[in-house]
This record gives C-alpha cells, sequence and structure tokens, in this order.
C-alpha cells in the first residue's frame, strides 16, 4: 500500500504520551508540512503558537476543558486563523502538521473541546483572532485500537442526494 495512503489510515487520536521530547529537526518538519499546506487563493490567513514549555503546555490543557492529559505531550500546537482568515485554511495546514507527525512516529490527538478565551488568555492571541483547533504531538505511550467508521454507502451518493455510492478497495 501506498505510504502516504498508511499513514492516513493508521493514524489514532492519542491520549497518552511518553516525556521524551520531539528533537528539534522533527518539530521542524512538522511545522514545515503544515507551511506547505495548500490554502484558498495561497493566502496562508493562519498562524500557529507551538507550546513546548511545560508551564504553557499545562494552562493550555487547562484552558482545553481541564484535558490536562495534553500537556503530557512534548508540544502541543495551537492553531489559528488570522483576522482576515477562515477557519478551513487553518484546518488543512494542521491537518498536513498532523500526518507528518504521524509518518515520524508521533501521535496526536484533535482537540476541539477548547475555551477559545481562555486559549487566547493563556498563549497572548490578540482577540481578533480565531482559535481553530488544537493538537498535542509526542511518542505515543499508548496504541489506540482502530474505532470503525460508517458503511461507504452512508457517507458517499453519487450523482444526487440520497443515491447510495459504495466501492471496494484493495487493502
Amino acid at each position: 500500500m501506498n505510504e502516504t495512503l498508511q499513514t492516513m489510515w493508521t493514524r489514532r487520536s492519542v491520549r497518552k504520551y511518553k516525556p521524551d521530547p520531539v528533537p528539534e529537526a522533527d518539530l521542524n518538519l512538522i511545522l514545515e508540512a503544515a507551511r506547505r499546506a495548500p490554502t484558498g487563493g495561497n493566502r496562508q490567513r493562519w498562524q500557529m503558537v507551538v507550546i513546548t514549555d511545560a508551564e504553557q503546555r499545562q494552562k493550555t490543557a487547562q484552558a482545553c476543558s481541564d484535558q490536562m492529559w495534553m500537556a503530557e505531550a512534548p508540544v502541543i500546537l495551537c492553531m489559528l486563523s488570522t483576522p482576515e482568515g477562515n477557519k478551513p485554511n487553518g484546518t488543512i495546514a494542521l491537518d498536513h502538521a498532523i500526518l507528518a507527525a504521524k509518518s515520524l512516529g508521533y501521535g496526536t490527538c484533535w482537540i476541539g473541546a477548547f475555551d477559545a478565551e481562555q486559549v487566547k488568555a493563556a498563549l497572548g492571541v490578540p482577540a481578533n483572532y480565531d482559535v481553530v483547533y488544537l493538537t498535542p504531538v509526542g511518542i505515543p505511550a499508548q496504541d489506540p485500537a482502530f474505532r470503525g467508521r460508517k458503511p461507504r454507502a452512508e457517507l458517499f451518493m453519487k450523482e444526487r442526494f440520497g443515491e447510495p455510492l459504495d466501492y471496494e478497495i484493495e487493502e
């Protein structure tokens, strides 16, 4: 199977991390993957806060509905949409970072449960920016099992709404 597809299909949400740091060279590759992500009109209207300080990670995790397990990871990425931006651009960039992290052997977890104002306060983010999503990044201390997905015919439609599309693939 194609390496890119393998990375996508084996990525899981990791909620336990080893304390080992993410080497700077690996972190730089993860960030570069985000930077190279496509954006509407190539405007790149997003910015990212990279949180490595233990105290800042604690504050950030607290602002994320007290999901303190996030702070175990040596890095937390906070994706922001700039004032003139929109959230989908930041989402695409963060997804690229998450897939790059997986390809390098790191675990991540999409964090959508957060108090945006608390996150902004913890990270010094201006009021006119939007918090898109966050993710911890680190070496997994667990190997989460695959969680099933809906049947293809429930998700995809052919030509018109309500006309199921089903297909087979070789894995």
